[in-house]
């Protein structure tokens, strides 16, 4: 039995560590794993040295000459891979796979990793969902964006958690506020850089850790001088031992938009990070946190909800360690050894009806 990942790239970003955390679980179980990119040539994420990583083309940039030597490659790797089971962990990816095997007989799964209102190209992609045995969708919110015809063989499922993850932290949490996450519009850095200014008015001995890269650093610097707190947001980039960096904070900060799923967030509550989430579309953080029982919700782009819930946690120490200790739950419930085991038994059951 072979499971292979179709991917554009390995570079870095949720979709590419759950891919990562899967794929290290099914080569535990002697199961032969294969990860095609399609689009790049970089691994971020730790593989273990069994898992073969094929490249099938480079980023086209809408070059139709290059998307035809990737669709070539593709179908040659197909035919040397008859009766693999297909999990495809992307919306133009789905497309080329479908393509490369005209013809040929096909197992696939597909799991959607974003914000199904969010695509630009819904057509294209409802157009070539339908040939999926099955498709895995990260919230139900997620699912019913979808017509009848892909939500009758559709499944939820949460993602991953990783087992390596340091062991929740026992000691006197530091009085740093963290956030995980590219410096990108969505993420909203924005609100959370002007929610921790008027949070550190009262709360001075606080400083604010973001993690990450992106085009907006710069913005968002020259905010934080602008706001008075130039001295107390510290841009980290992108770390490579960002859990490690984390784990003895006082609280996490999910301030997106939009997501999927966070895998950041979920990381957080089950380091038992007392965490602060949006309740952003399409449900993710809802889906892991119930409010002030494991973590505060908050509306989205509301940064004086986002002010209080800060002040909630810095000025209850019996809120924080209840957040803390439940969080911690979700390590256990969405380890990775049991979505592995609940991925591969929609697939099985999925191709198994054909």
């Amino acid at each position: 039995m072979k499971i292979v990942f179709v991917v554009p790239d390995m570079a870095g970003g949720g979709t590419e560590k759950v891919i990562s955390l899967l794929a290290n679980e099914y080569v535990k179980k002697g199961i032969s794993v294969d990860i095609l990119l399609f689009a790049g040539n970089q691994v971020a994420y730790k593989l273990d040295e069994r898992i073969q990583v094929v490249f099938a083309g480079e980023e086209s940039g809408g070059n139709m000459a290059v998307r035809a030597r990737r669709l070539l490659a593709m179908r040659r790797y197909f035919k040397a891979n008859k009766g693999c089971y297909i999990f495809s962990f992307s919306t133009y990816g789905t497309g080329f796979i479908v393509m490369s095997t005209i013809g040929m007989r096909r197992r696939m799964l597909v799991s959607e990793r974003t914000d199904p209102r969010s695509c630009d190209h819904k057509p294209y992609r409802d157009f070539f969902y339908r040939f999926a045995d099955c498709l895995v969708f990260q919230t139900a919110d997620a699912k019913n964006c979808f017509p009848e015809n892909i939500r009758k063989k559709s499944f939820v499922l949460p993602n991953p958690v990783d087992p390596d993850l340091p062991e929740p932290y026992q000691g006197e949490r530091t009085k740093k506020i963290v956030s995980v996450g590219r410096l990108v519009p969505v993420k909203n850095h924005r609100m959370l850089i002007r929610a921790f200014a008027e949070f550190s008015r009262k709360y001075e001995d606080y400083s604010l850790h973001l993690y990450g890269q992106g085009d907006l650093e710069q913005e968002l610097r020259e905010q934080a001088a602008k706001e008075g707190v130039e001295g107390k947001v510290i841009f980290h980039g992108f770390c490579t031992d960002v859990k490690e960096e984390i784990k003895d904070s006082g609280m996490f900060v999910l301030s997106s938009d939009f997501e999927g799923i966070s895998n950041a967030m979920v990381e957080a509550l089950s380091m038992g990070i007392p965490v602060i989430a949006t309740d952003c579309p399409i449900g993710g953080c809802r889906m892991y946190i119930r409010n002030e029982e494991n973590g505060l919700l908050i509306p989205t782009g509301d940064a004086l909800a986002l002010v209080k819930a800060m002040e909630k946690i810095a000025s209850d120490i019996e809120l924080a360690r209840k957040l803390s200790n439940k969080g911690t739950d979700t390590r256990r419930s969405c380890s990775a050894e049991r979505i592995a085991e609940e991925m591969l038994r929609i697939a099985r059951s999925s191709f198994d009806r054909r």
